[in-house]
């Protein structure tokens, strides 16, 4: 292996951050789950047993309140609830803008009374972008809807639900 790129090739771009990008808060607001709906994030938290337990979220479940915070909702019993709720720790990973993201959180659940998700509300400690000039990532995992308005009207609740929790943890 060498360091230097291949002729005709680029180079792999690496950026860290601990806040939101603009872009990517824009994303996690909650207003873009009908245009952006198929995108689909992995949770992985590792259990106390060193299993990683992994959920996939959508846009439904997820919202930034600000530049360094994540809101997601999980199944109550899910192991990856069960695993964040033990260790605080969580890592999301997505594909965005042609970019594969990792973005390593410190979680901590809020109880909503009549939530039926168990919420999260999590700090950005690092993430990181990586890009490769020689190819495009042009998705992760993703998925269609069977039921659009069943499921709509219910992301919107969630993301209701998630902007309460955000609030409840300040």
């Amino acid at each position: 292996m060498t360091d230097s790129p291949s002729p005709g090739t680029r180079p792999v771009e690496q950026v860290a951050f601990d806040e939101w990008p603009s872009e990517l808060r824009t994303l996690f607001d909650g207003t873009l789950i009908e245009t952006k709906g198929g995108l689909t994030a992995s949770l992985l938290a590792v259990d106390e047993a060193g299993r990683v337990r992994t959920s996939l979220l959508s846009l439904g479940e997820l919202f930034a309140p600000d530049p360094r915070t994540l809101c997601f909702a999980l199944w109550p019993n899910s192991r990856a609830a069960q695993a964040i709720e033990s260790t605080g720790r969580a890592t999301l990973t997505f594909v965005f803008d042609e970019a594969f993201f990792q973005v390593q959180l410190e979680a901590r659940a809020v109880v909503l009374d009549d939530a039926p998700l168990a919420c999260f509300v999590a700090t950005i400690e690092t993430g990181e972008l990586q890009r490769v000039g020689y190819a495009r990532l042009t998705s992760g995992i993703c998925f269609e809807l069977a039921e659009t308005e069943t499921v709509m009207t219910r992301w919107r609740a969630q993301v209701e639900m998630l902007k309460r929790a955000a609030s409840a943890a300040a």
